[in-house]
């Protein structure tokens, strides 16, 4: 069993690391004059996820013939599970496209309000795939959070002489894919990662072994052409290298906080990080405090701790199938 504190401390690591990511990513697209390939970045941060996954389970391994055996059973040696671990990496990658689409379809503000829908859902998945209930106190948290992370990224539409031709309901289309893709995938890489005794880094290796060929798909159908005439790592600052440092050490931790937490608290304690990079933010750009952040601040942190109040434990897999009417009745 993991300690409490340890559990606390990941999670407390895990927000400042992602509060950290979003400020200094925030500096390198506002400072820097040759702008990076954001694609690229991205498949280096699975590669660097990689490497770190692989020297942490050689440490765990404590010596090479060991190593050598678990990623020649584990990885090398289990076309199924590698195929299992595909499945997170594809999700995301239709979610970012969806997520994209909607943006293109629908206003600024109500593509922020609706796309907060993903916590509910992630607490929705939760229940239906791992056999948990949540407390009426719980869900009132959960959508109290969704409420709390709108207002604190609510940001006025402003007026604009550009028409743009948007399709509303091809909007609302994608964002409802897009929050399914969200809630699935998280719930569905917990359960994989809990329903056996295999290493938490052979399971981050092999979903990253997927996600670079994925993410790589991925920058060169949408950046191709401009890879191929600027170069892989064109805009390449050590700043850059610096965020995408920050953003493989979260990745790690993320999967730590799903392992031993679960997908809840990790969107809890993304919306604190969204919180703490707000309040950076003012003091380093200069970034004017709203009413509306104000208010969501005071609702993300009542929900946190609404949350956080005892309660039965609903970080394992329950054994057997939880019966419909205890789950309504949980709900």
């Amino acid at each position: 069993n993991v300690s409490l504190l340890f559990k606390l401390y990941c999670l407390i690591v895990m927000t400042l690391v992602a509060a950290a990511y979003t400020v200094s990513l925030r500096y390198t697209r506002t400072t820097d004059k040759e702008l990076y390939f954001s694609t690229t970045a991205v498949c280096v941060t699975e590669v660097i996820k990689l490497l770190l996954s692989v020297g942490l389970l050689a440490k765990e391994t404590g010596s090479l013939s060991r190593f050598k055996a678990s990623l020649s059973e584990n990885v090398l040696g289990s076309p199924k599970e590698l195929m299992k671990l595909s499945v997170p990496s594809l999700v995301y990658a239709v979610q970012n496209n969806m997520a994209f689409l909607a943006l293109s379809n629908l206003d600024a503000a109500v593509y922020q309000v609706t796309y907060q829908l993903k916590i509910p859902c992630t607490a929705l998945c939760t229940v239906l795939m791992l056999n948990r209930t949540l407390s009426k106190l719980q869900w009132i948290s959960v959508f109290m959070l969704c409420g709390g992370v709108t207002l604190v990224q609510w940001k006025p539409a402003q007026a604009t002489k550009v028409v743009v031709e948007q399709n509303p309901l091809l909007g609302f289309g994608a964002i409802a894919i897009a929050v399914l893709c969200s809630g699935f995938a998280g719930v569905y890489f917990e359960k994989v990662l809990k329903s056996s005794d295999t290493s938490l880094w052979v399971r981050n290796i092999q979903m990253y072994l997927s996600g670079i060929i994925v993410t790589l798909v991925g920058a060169y159908l949408s950046d191709g052409a401009e890879i191929k005439q600027k170069g892989f790592f064109y805009g390449y600052t050590y700043y850059v290298w610096f965020v995408i440092f920050l953003a493989s050490v979260g990745g790690l931790y993320t999967s730590i906080v799903v392992k031993y937490t679960d997908n809840i608290m990790k969107g809890f304690s993304a919306a604190a990080a969204i919180v703490l990079s707000t309040i950076a933010s003012v003091i380093l750009f200069g970034l004017q405090i709203t009413l509306t952040f104000a208010l969501g601040t005071l609702l993300v942190c009542v929900s946190i701790y609404l949350y956080g109040l005892p309660r039965q434990d609903t970080t394992s897999i329950q054994q057997g199938e939880t019966a419909s009417k205890e789950r309504v009745i949980g709900v």
